[in-house]
């Protein structure tokens, strides 16, 4: 890594340093960082030991030589865990953006700005991923051949920080968090049956009618104890009794095309059995509001080449088929 321009960045962590870094302990100082990123990013002394290739000793003397230089207590160690501070995580954030810089100044100087290299690991929900993410993933490989993608596709939140994921997808509403988000589109929650069900039982007009129907819950999908609805506008819920309760979406709607009863999901998963007739919606008056889907980072605008080229690729091919649903 070439140090020739590299100006020394103005973290925004208030500390009283106890000795300036100078001269060749400007690129101590870089390698200090990186140890320190590497040990929040992987949880733990020995994970950065694994990544950086370096021994656990060496590890632990970078992180007890930079909280000495700061004079701020970056991470919080014991025999069994190691937690990063609220002082600690601010400066990694920090951190992170200076090596981004530096990777990228790297780049642009060796002629390889603008083609992504290196492994890229991103995350959406499993029948999601499947149908809309991995197009984009074989054709994103297909663009840039010197990258490998490892896709999480998994039905639970996986905490990119923690866990070292690049992008990923979400459905829903995000809490706060220090990820960045495009919005891509929106997901509705349909109430679906075959037309043989509805023929045989009536088709419900109103959320009370529920009661008196059979009702298949999927507790990965919403809640088995009651499903959202909306009635002009607001907000509200309806109590349900179910029949039968999944652990999987497509179980529910396995059991309902089976003519078995009603059940809650996501648009994707039934849109070709709508489309080919085998279940029809209802309550339609009644939906509640669609559910905001992104493609989240948590590099900011210092995201590298190949998470940029990537989220570009995902937000063309993602918003128009969003936008149909």
């Amino acid at each position: 890594m070439s140090a020739l321009s590299f100006k020394r960045p103005a973290f925004r962590i208030a500390a009283k340093s106890k000795r300036p870094f100078r001269g060749e302990e400007e690129l101590d100082r870089l390698h200090l960082i990186t140890v320190f990123v590497a040990v929040v990013d992987t949880n733990g002394f020995a994970g950065a030991s694994r990544k950086l290739n370096l021994s656990p000793p060496a590890v632990t003397r970078a992180i007890n030589e930079l909280e000495a230089h700061l004079g701020v207590r970056l991470l919080t160690r014991t025999t069994r865990i190691v937690k990063v501070t609220e002082a600690g995580a601010r400066y990694a954030e920090n951190c992170r953006a200076v090596l981004a810089q530096l990777n990228e100044a790297d780049e642009s100087a060796s002629g390889l700005h603008g083609t992504p290299r290196g492994r890229l690991t991103i995350t959406a929900p499993v029948g999601f991923g499947a149908l809309y993410v991995t197009p984009v993933v074989t054709e994103y490989l297909g663009r840039y051949p010197e990258v490998s993608v490892s896709c999480w596709f998994m039905d639970r939140v996986v905490n990119m920080l923690d866990e070292g994921v690049d992008v990923g997808v979400r459905i829903g509403e995000l809490p706060d968090s220090s990820m960045q988000a495009i919005r891509v589109g929106r997901m509705r929650l349909l109430v679906c049956a075959t037309p043989r069900y509805l023929e045989e039982h009536g088709e419900p007009t109103s959320p009370e009618d529920l009661d008196k129907h059979v009702v298949i819950a999927a507790s990965g999908a919403t809640l088995t104890s009651e499903w959202r609805t909306s009635n002009h506008g607001t907000p509200g819920a309806v109590k349900l009794h179910p029949r039968l309760i999944t652990t999987t979406a497509d179980t529910a709607i396995a059991a309902a095309l089976t003519g078995f009863g009603l059940t809650n999901v996501l648009a994707y998963k039934v849109a070709e059995h709508l489309r080919e007739g085998r279940l029809r919606t209802v309550l339609s008056d009644f939906e509640p509001p669609a559910l905001p889907v992104h493609v989240l980072h948590r590099e900011g605008r210092h995201a590298s080449q190949k998470a940029r080229k990537f989220i570009d690729l995902a937000v063309e091919r993602l918003r128009p088929q969003l936008a149909a649903m």
